[in-house]
């Protein structure tokens, strides 16, 4: 079906799991909102992703209070009778480890940090470890473990929350392609979309185009500097319940920090409801280059061993990769742009966008409704590239 001429209050350019959020929350506030995305719902990054849901990885300041906020929204849709158990909602937990005392020692200087930032989190003996984790390597040092860490299955979260704003009037077009912005007589402003099945009308456009991002800013004369940072992650066959938690070594928060182009890889373990163990995680700036890596492959293997000897008599059954939306800080661009008025972001969330979404579509739905935002968007304002210092 062809767009119709009619009018909205926002057009959100992206089906993932972030324009889903946005969606969800800005209809619930009584917005007309309409959803274009050139593919299907979360055929992007969003379908890659492993459902991660963390506090545990992230150092204090704005992105951290934005996930202790969505960890909080996170939870309040699980309770939900239409989300929770269909979005395999699992508030699991998360423990870090570290293979060795001075890796410990620096993991529990990260920990304290965390908590006087609001982060919940305790200290887990190497003893302590097989209590939590029966299978993991009694090698181990030790490790934090982080109660309001979980898991979702991401693409199936996106598809609910976009079904539900659309029974509060919400409206779907996927096989659209935004080609260009419709901008005002200013040659500024932004009023809607041009499609290739159609135009749109709207006072508000939001880019939540995740890795893309950038190209849709281009469409208003603005510089987003998103950039693709890809993913391999490994499945394994449907086992019992081998993994309890989120585990992983205390060397990911490193390699998430990282502005670095080349490969880093850390182990992240961790089971699922349907019974395959998800095996990851790996971080390279290649482009968009989509081959597999058997050198990669083999990296993922070896690290989840280490932590779970018992996957070594494991077949995996299959792997995937996806593109992280990175941005030079690290944070990503939310609200709006002042550079091109009546356009807003909500990308270059990298590997965090399925744990921030919906803080992001609850404080752009402030923004949209007048209201105060419940954090400071100061840090997150998409202009503040401009200058280049951060570029």
């Amino acid at each position: 079906m062809d767009l119709q001429p009619e009018a909205c209050d926002l057009a959100i350019i992206g089906a993932g799991i972030t324009g889903a959020a946005c969606a969800w929350y800005a209809a619930r506030a009584g917005a007309r909102v309409v959803v274009l995305d050139r593919g299907a719902v979360a055929g992007g990054t969003t379908g890659a992703g492993e459902g991660n849901l963390l506090v545990s990885d992230k150092e204090p300041g704005p992105e951290l209070d934005l996930a202790l906020l969505s960890t909080r929204l996170w939870r309040e849709l699980a309770e939900e009778s239409w989300f929770g158990a269909s979005a395999e909602y699992e508030a699991k937990g998360g423990l870090v480890v570290a293979s060795q005392p001075d890796g410990l020692a620096a993991l529990e200087a990260f920990t304290e940090t965390q908590r006087r930032a609001g982060v919940e989190a305790e200290s887990v003996s190497a003893s302590g470890l097989a209590e939590l984790e029966p299978h993991l390597s009694p090698e181990l040092a030790g490790g934090v473990y982080y109660p309001q860490d979980a898991q979702v299955q991401p693409a199936r979260a996106a598809a609910l929350l976009l079904r539900d704003a659309q029974r509060q009037g919400a409206t779907l077009h996927t096989k659209t392609t935004v080609t260009a912005l419709i901008r005002g007589s200013d040659g500024r402003r932004v009023e809607g979309v041009v499609t290739d099945r159609g135009t749109l009308r709207a006072p508000w456009v939001l880019n939540a185009a995740g890795t893309w991002g950038g190209e849709i800013a281009r469409l208003a004369d603005v510089h987003l500097p998103v950039l693709p940072r890809r993913g391999f992650v490994l499945v394994t066959e449907p086992l019992p319940r081998l993994i309890r938690h989120k585990v992983y070594a205390g060397e990911y928060v490193a390699d998430v920090a990282s502005s670095s182009a080349a490969l880093q890889s850390s182990a992240v373990v961790e089971g699922t409801a349907a019974g395959p163990v998800l095996i990851g995680a790996s971080r390279e700036r290649v482009g968009f280059d989509r081959t597999f890596s058997l050198e990669v492959a083999r990296l993922l293997a070896k690290q989840a061993i280490e932590l779970f000897p018992a996957l070594s008599q494991v077949k995996v059954m299959r792997s995937y990769l996806g593109f992280r939306p990175y941005m030079p800080d690290h944070l990503p661009a939310i609200g709006p742009d002042p550079r091109a008025p009546g356009l807003l972001h909500a990308c270059g969330h990298e590997g965090a966008g399925i744990g921030l979404a919906p803080a992001t579509g609850h404080l752009l739905a402030q923004v949209l409704t007048g209201k105060t935002p419940d954090l400071d968007l100061s840090p997150f304002r998409p202009e503040r590239f401009e200058d280049g210092a951060n570029a």
